[in-house]
């Protein structure tokens, strides 16, 4: 019976730091980062899911005490790893940011918006997976750009894009 309250003492203080550490998470992510394998939910899930496992088969089960120990480390050990490897690594990857660089506008097609003069500036804008983005935009080679029409960006420096006319390429089959 001491060893069934061991277990359950330590399921109680794994279950509230797990949601101490998910209510503080952002805070402790950097220190962890380096280090792939050792991430604090993985970690508190592996005590939490231990714990509970070895309390339920003392509790409910005549098996040793040290089999109990096998099988609820075994048992834990295998459910981190789906969490780990089916969750936490696919969330992770999946985190996305609205930040572009000018490097990433080069190749796309937008619409002008304001006209652009020759040898002067209007704007332009783009629709990307990052939302709509305006920019300031010329003429690659100098060239007027009416209102509406489609562009080409053909290279971005300095808060700059430099845009050719879109025309597609029409197939007839």
């Amino acid at each position: 019976m001491v060893v069934a309250s061991i277990y359950l003492t330590v399921m109680i203080i794994a279950g509230c730091l797990a949601i101490i550490y998910l209510l503080f998470s952002e805070l402790l992510d950097g220190v962890f980062e380096g280090i792939p394998f050792i991430d604090p939910a993985v970690i508190l899930c592996f005590f939490t899911i231990g714990s509970a496992a070895g309390f339920l088969l003392e509790k409910f089960t005549s098996v040793s005490t040290l089999l109990t120990f096998i099988l609820a480390s075994i048992l834990s050990a295998g459910i981190s790893a789906l969490i780990y490897f089916f969750l936490l690594v696919p969330i992770r990857s999946a985190e996305s940011s609205l930040a572009y660089t000018e490097e990433s506008l080069c190749g796309q097609v937008g619409r002008v918006i304001v006209p652009i003069p020759e040898n002067g500036f209007g704007e332009v804008v783009i629709e990307s997976v990052n939302g709509i983005i305006t920019k300031r935009a010329t003429g690659y080679d100098n060239e007027a750009i009416d209102y509406d029409e489609e562009v080409l960006i053909i290279e971005a420096k300095e808060g700059t894009i430099y845009v050719k006319k879109y025309e597609a390429i029409q197939f007839l089959f």
